[in-house]
């Protein structure tokens, strides 16, 4: 035997060591809701596996708990045909998505699967499978004002480049319609869109309508209605983060809007109560409280001194509570809040922004001193105006007993003028200012 051939020889006995001779795999054994229990075949937590179904093909799952032998699984897409002792296969090693500006344009699922039949996505840099994280002492500081093209925001809570804020409103009062005045005339180089377990018709609306042809030219649509299994759910909404995280670190300005932040935490509830993790607050168990801090750290400006992430998150106040606890744990964890009042919105008054209700915890880094103290003013004969509105038809207000008074009552037309915009009108940042300034001189 030549030295050639001995060597062909090893190589092919070396290969053979690789050679899988068994398919391990667990078996089904209870299915409960959205949730699968399997035994054998150890698994990690976060781990992903294969269930087949009577059909012959494989549902993919996640395996988000266990206990002793048991492992349990939530599938990422409803069910179908499962039987008691159906095998579970582990997903062999992930491959990570590949990204790059080809996204840009795209609508997908929480899987990084395409729902627009434009073909298969492409890239040539990884997108890590985790929530990004940055060191709090590296983070680049917030010192640079964001223009979304809203005068009430512009002029009374203006924002910032790396801000993080909530939009708190209850049902029906315009939060779509807002944040989709946003998204089309914000300043920034990519929008990246989370539709989090809101209505399916939504989705073509808000991107035909919201976003139009071309806004969705520079956006990442990421869409997982309320149908989808809360698995789906939880990972769209990381998913959005690990987008927008990747242009930020591409040096680009990049607006994060994700619909709803509520819909996040019920969907992490419905997973720990199937569990049986004990519920704490008005049925959210401490797994969600400890979620939400994670997920909106991950927004925000990085480490380079190009590049930055803002995002605004919508909150769903049941029944128009503030207090409601995923309302107020968001207010505590976010860098300010906007709050939408059903009282404007029954008046006709759009956007429905109670600005005084309503705080940027980053405008004071982002104005100047004549402007704080202008919106400061006007903030003043707003509050004014709202204590004695309903008396004055009654009489139960006279002119010139007190002049501060008097004031926000002569200016209180001007004010609610200036706080209403038509959804189609931009309002620039440097014009809403110098508009906010000349109202309250």
């Amino acid at each position: 035997m030549s030295l050639l051939e001995s060597f062909k020889l090893d190589d092919a006995l070396r290969s053979l060591e690789s050679v899988q001779l068994a398919k391990v795999s667990g078996r089904l054994v209870r299915v409960s809701g959205m949730l699968l229990e399997s035994l054998g075949c150890r698994r990690m937590t976060g781990q992903r596996c294969n269930v087949e179904q009577a059909d012959g093909s494989m549902l993919e799952a996640q395996v988000v708990g266990f206990n002793r032998d048991i492992t349990y699984l939530m599938p990422f897409k409803k069910p179908m045909g499962l039987t008691a002792g159906s095998r579970v296969f582990p997903a062999r090693d992930e491959a990570l998505l590949q990204i790059d500006d080809s996204w840009l344009g795209r609508v997908i699922n929480g899987l990084g699967e395409p729902l627009d039949d434009l073909g298969r996505l492409g890239g040539r840099d990884p997108l890590p499978g985790e929530l990004p994280s940055v060191n709090p002492l590296k983070r680049k500081p917030v010192s640079e004002p964001l223009d979304v093209g809203v005068r009430a925001i512009n002029a009374m809570l203006t924002l910032g480049k790396g801000q993080r804020v909530g939009l708190f409103a209850g049902s029906g009062v315009g939060k779509s319609v807002l944040l989709g005045m946003i998204t089309r005339q914000t300043k920034a180089d990519v929008v990246v869109v989370g539709l989090i377990g809101e209505r399916g018709r939504e989705v073509q609306e808000f991107i035909l309508h919201a976003l139009g042809p071309e806004g969705l030219r520079k956006a990442v649509v990421v869409v997982a209605p309320a149908n989808e299994s809360p698995l789906m759910r939880l990972k769209a909404t990381e998913l959005c983060h690990s987008i927008a995280a990747y242009f930020r670190d591409q040096g680009k300005d990049v607006l994060l809007l994700v619909d709803s932040l509520t819909r996040y935490a019920m969907a992490q509830r419905e997973i720990a109560l199937a569990l049986g993790e004990p519920p704490a607050t008005k049925g959210y168990p401490p797994s969600v409280f400890a979620m939400l801090p994670e997920l909106v750290e991950s927004a925000g400006n990085g480490e380079s001194e190009r590049g930055s992430l803002s995002a605004l998150y919508t909150v769903l106040a049941e029944g128009d509570d503030q207090q409601d606890p995923i309302v107020d744990c968001a207010r505590a964890i976010l860098d300010g809040h906007i709050v939408l009042s059903r009282r404007l919105a029954d008046v006709g008054h759009y956007p429905a922004i109670d600005i005084a209700a309503s705080v940027s915890r980053c405008m004071s880094q982002v104005t100047s001193p004549a402007h704080q103290g202008a919106a400061r003013q006007l903030k003043e004969f707003y509050s004014t105006y709202g204590k004695i509105k309903e008396l004055i038809p009654l009489g139960g207000y006279t002119p010139g007993m007190d002049a501060k008074t008097d004031r926000a009552v002569q200016l209180a037309p001007a004010i609610e003028r200036f706080l209403r915009q038509e959804t189609g009108d931009a309002a620039e940042l440097a014009p809403s200012i110098a508009t906010l300034q000349s109202l309250v001189k």
